[in-house]
């Protein structure tokens, strides 16, 4: 591992600005000891490597039109790195190897190009490690900056992206494949990995089959990246950043669960990052015990209409001021509506009028709509229909991000429990406080586990690399153990995907991991929510530790797929 320059001048990083990308940036002190806080590895990757391969691989669904979409890496196996009994020696052949950060930032990013780079300058003499500056955008305009010991450094166990930042472009088009070739070309790369999620990777095997059917030397890994947790598998256990996101979340849900208890009179309604999937919900909810969790994935398998969720949440309220409890904490997928059939038909509607002209004032557009969806979008407060009709993302999508659900949820079960009030069954008092904890997850330091996984993740990829192998996806198992006895290997990215009908064409995609109901995270969780609802079991876990009894802590969702007890 590089040596580190000395933080001087009350924690501003030394140097010119072009060799360390942080001048004069000043550092907490918790900060400057994160940087030289040392990574342990697996023991697997702390010797000589051979790779052993698994049986042929085939996809997550349709192989055969996978097949026709990689006709070079389907079936191709999956991979482990395990101990070789020749002496661990460094090659003399340098590698040129670049490295880019797609999609939204996740903490740990920056372990895994710290990972990436330790690996080249240990093993390998004269390897160049090129940083794609702005996301896969640089490496069609072959925009890099040479990662360097000294470039590197002040980014170790830190948060963010800012090394070399990250972008949501994809790589396409056949222009922009010309252009990928391009830059690997003149660059001379022997390996790309790519940091990113199920979209980004789905690029990154199509990256891999593009330069493998032109013959080029460049080979390309993927590394599994995204908080939301749904980029997951039995053999990729885990996406790097979810745990330290959850974390975060958990710190601030257990804040305002102090707040509600010690006011006594306000529900905090509190929406959770995750368009796709519930998970951030779901572990979040097992660290702090909150009165009230939604999750996306429930609401859909049991057909629950908004007013099925509107009651349910208003019940539980009406059964707490009983009880002499006027306030509470509940917690909301920031995908909910999503999940909800009848919204998704309401949304379905809404992206065919949008689609083929502009909503007029008078509201004469809404006559297009089905009888059941435009009495429930009437039913809407005003704020939620002009959300819904915000422009959609560049894939037709409602940018549910942007949708305020829980101030929705608050707005319905005020007018139901005003209804209950009139009706003689609630005499409670109602106060409701809206939250969207988003963001703020995003670029923390990352925890041990995170720090850890993420570095032994860069680690792999680019022994994989070595060993010339493309089209994988790094993955780190046994993640309940000891890291020593982590385990190491490249999983087939072909085998996650499978095919979506667009615009009359199948597209790849990697099937997004979904909270399986009959797990044992949910399990858990539905044995434990009664008791919540109406008892106040909060727990308020404080901020990340990286010291102490806690600090090695892995997250309640990986533990308990893992077959940990509850």
């Amino acid at each position: 591992m590089a040596p580190s320059p000395l933080l001087e001048n009350g924690g501003v990083i030394p140097g010119k600005p072009s060799a360390t990308g942080r001048f004069a940036e000043v550092y907490s002190d918790l900060q400057k000891h994160r940087l030289d806080f040392p990574l342990p590895i697996p023991a697997v990757l702390s010797k000589s490597l051979q790779i052993v391969e698994g049986p042929a691989s085939s996809a997550a669904g349709h192989p055969e039109e996978i097949q026709k979409l990689f006709p070079t890496l389907f079936g191709q196996p999956s991979v482990k790195l395990v101990p070789s009994d020749a002496p661990a020696v460094r090659s003399d052949l340098g590698l040129k190897v670049g490295v880019v950060l797609s999609g939204g930032q996740a903490p740990g990013g920056h372990n895994v190009i710290s990972g990436i780079f330790d690996y080249m300058m240990d093993r390998t003499t004269g390897s160049t490690v090129y940083g794609f500056k702005g996301g896969p955008a640089g490496i069609m305009r072959c925009k890099y900056v040479v990662l360097t010991p000294e470039y590197i450094y002040p980014y170790r166990n830190q948060g963010g992206f800012d090394m070399i930042r990250s972008g949501r472009d994809k790589i396409e088009t056949p222009e922009q494949f010309k252009q990928a070739e391009e830059t690997a070309i003149k660059l001379d790369l022997d390996g790309l990995v790519v940091i990113g999620g199920d979209d980004s990777n789905t690029n990154a095997c199509l990256l891999a089959e593009y330069f493998r059917a032109k013959n080029l030397k460049t080979k390309v890994i993927g590394c599994p990246k995204t908080i939301d947790g749904d980029l997951k598998c039995k053999e990729v256990p885990a996406s790097f950043g979810f745990d330290t996101a959850c974390k975060i979340y958990a710190e601030m849900i257990g804040n305002v669960m102090v707040d509600a208890r010690s006011t006594g009179k306000y529900y905090h309604f509190v929406r959770l990052m995750g368009r796709a999937a519930s998970h951030i919900t779901l572990e979040c909810a097992l660290q702090t015990h909150p009165n009230i969790t939604l999750i996306g994935e429930e609401v859909a398998a049991k057909q629950l209409t908004l007013k099925n969720v509107t009651d349910y949440i208003t019940d539980i309220i009406c059964k707490r001021s009983e009880l002499g409890y006027n306030y509470g904490v509940i917690l909301i997928p920031e995908g909910l509506i999503d999940f909800i059939p009848e919204v998704q038909k309401l949304i379905a509607e809404l992206n065919e009028i949008l689609a083929h002209g502009v909503v007029d004032e008078g509201g004469l557009w809404k006559e297009k709509l089905q009888p059941q969806s435009r009495t429930l979008f009437d039913f809407l407060p005003i704020a939620i229909q002009e959300q819904l009709l915000l422009e959609r993302d560049p894939h037709g999508n409602v940018q549910v991000a942007k949708i305020e659900t829980e101030k929705m949820l608050i707005s319905m079960v005020e007018t139901e429990l005003a209804k209950r009030r009139v009706e003689g069954k609630y005499a409670g008092q109602f106060k409701g406080q809206s939250h969207f904890f988003g963001y703020e997850g995003r670029c923390g330091l990352p925890t041990n586990f995170d720090s850890s996984y993420c570095y032994a993740l860069g680690f792999a990829a680019a022994a994989l690399l070595h060993h010339g192998k493309t089209g994988l996806i790094s993955s780190v198992c046994n993640l309940a153990a000891p890291i020593a006895e982590w385990t190491v290997g490249g999983t087939a990215l072909t085998a996650l995907m499978d095919v979506e009908r667009r615009h009359g064409k199948f597209k790849p995609v990697i099937k997004k991991a979904m909270v399986e109901l009959d797990g044992a995270p949910f399990r858990s969780f539905a044995s434990m929510r009664d008791e919540w609802a109406l008892k106040n079991r909060y727990i308020s876990p404080g901020p990340i530790q990286f010291h102490g009894p806690v600090a090695d802590a892995v997250n309640h969702t990986l533990l308990l797929e893992l077959g940990a007890e509850a």
